[in-house]
């Protein structure tokens, strides 16, 4: 599968200015890759039915970007057809007063899928290294320090069976534009509209820095970021599905061996 163009090589210098955010690859149209979003999605689903039944390992899904990158709805898109038995969606907005009162990471622990589970993060707990690193909430000693204890906190989740993977929806700050005039000139989507999106929006430069300093000091060979162009949400869905079944089929998934005693039972049955 050719999910390779989208995974940063670990320990490599990368800078978010060398990826075309309007990249569909030159060897797809549109017509050919929506027409493997189905197969696509069918294969993870079918991949989501031996986790969940094997009930032994996780996935989790960190899904980051800037404001009206997609998140939400690559969730929806792509992820739709997960079963929501298996399938939990969390959103990291601010942290409510309990969560202020415990450390960072506290709050993502509380909700890391379960074995058998598949979770998604929109936003996540990146955002502590995130917005308070571009608005100055924390030190530069401070970030680094959160590096570390992310780089150990994923190991743990890793060590609990949880497979981890990474995606950074890119999208080019003319899209952004386009997409908050977009929900201001539609009244069906003026609720999606928030003012501090703007606000973020003059710090564009500042959250790319921060973004690249995430991916050299949080990735790993077991975890690593993958980029994923944006801008087309048709080639976002099926680069973010490639991404996932890759993912899934390294686990080695397998529905569990079955009870010897249930072929006498069916014996029983058809007698």
């Amino acid at each position: 599968m050719p999910v390779q163009r989208f995974k940063l090589e670990y320990g490599k210098k990368f800078r978010l200015a060398s990826i075309d955010p309007n990249e569909t690859g030159s060897e797809h149209d549109r017509e050919e890759v929506e027409a493997e979003l189905k197969s696509l999605k069918e294969q993870l689903e079918a991949l989501q039915n031996k986790l969940y039944a094997g009930k032994k390992q996780s996935v989790l899904f960190v899904i980051q970007g800037m404001d009206c990158s997609g998140k939400d709805g690559l969730v929806k898109h792509a992820l739709g057809g997960l079963h929501p038995q298996g399938f939990k969606v969390n959103s990291f907005r601010a942290p409510t007063e309990e969560e202020s009162a415990h450390d960072f990471l506290w709050r993502a622990h509380q909700i890391a899928p379960a074995k058998g589970m598949i979770g998604a993060f929109i936003r996540s707990y990146y955002e502590d290294v995130l917005i308070t690193r571009v608005h100055n909430w924390i030190s530069g000693e401070e970030v680094k320090s959160r590096f570390k204890h992310i780089n150990r906190f994923e190991k743990l989740l890793e060590s609990g069976g949880v497979k981890i993977v990474k995606i950074f929806l890119h999208i080019s700050k003319d899209f952004q534009m386009a997409r908050l005039r977009n929900r201001l000139t539609d009244p069906t989507k003026h609720w999606k509209f928030d003012k501090n999106d703007l606000v973020e929006r003059e710090s564009w430069a500042e959250y790319e820095e921060a973004y690249e300093a995430v991916f050299k000091h949080c990735s790993s060979e077991s975890a690593p970021w993958y980029i994923v162009p944006a801008n087309h949400r048709w080639y976002r869905d099926w680069a973010v599905l490639q991404i996932a079944v890759e993912a899934l089929e390294s686990m080695n998934l397998a529905f569990p061996e079955s009870d010897p005693e249930l072929d006498l039972i069916l014996e029983k049955l058809q007698e």
